[in-house]
């Protein structure tokens, strides 16, 4: 036994199914309109609608790009800011003064048992 298949109902006139444009021109009734010539009168209509689609996609597309860019810029922000506190906190301990001292001692100096003492000139000797 054969399947049922769905046939389109065609159009008299045309001898197409559908009215053409998946029937929309015969659902709008446009299709009388069409064939007696492109009613120009409507086309500085029809073009400003196209520019205005054309640069609702574009603004669209740019704004997402912007937006990925801007994502992308805050975790790269987000790891350069805790590489410095990473650093800083290592750049704190090494200045340390026994570790300036455990470094030091590898070059042969070593640390002064003795306290520093003040040294005064007399104004007189200039």
């Amino acid at each position: 036994m054969a399947a049922n298949k769905f046939k389109a109902k065609r159009d008299e006139k045309s001898g197409t199914a559908g009215g053409g444009l998946f029937g929309l021109l015969s659902k709008l009734k446009i299709a009388g309109n069409l064939e007696t010539g492109l009613p120009v009168k409507h086309l500085p209509k029809v073009a400003f609608a196209l520019v205005l689609g054309v640069f609702y996609v574009w603004n669209s597309h740019y704004a997402e790009k912007a937006n990925r860019n801007i994502k992308k810029l805050e975790t790269e922000v987000e790891d350069l800011r805790a590489d410095v506190t990473t650093l800083e906190a290592d750049y704190m301990y090494s200045s340390k003064q026994s570790e300036v001292a455990k470094n030091v001692k590898k070059l042969g100096l070593e640390e002064s048992k003795e306290p520093p003492y003040k040294i005064v000139v007399d104004e007189s000797e200039y």
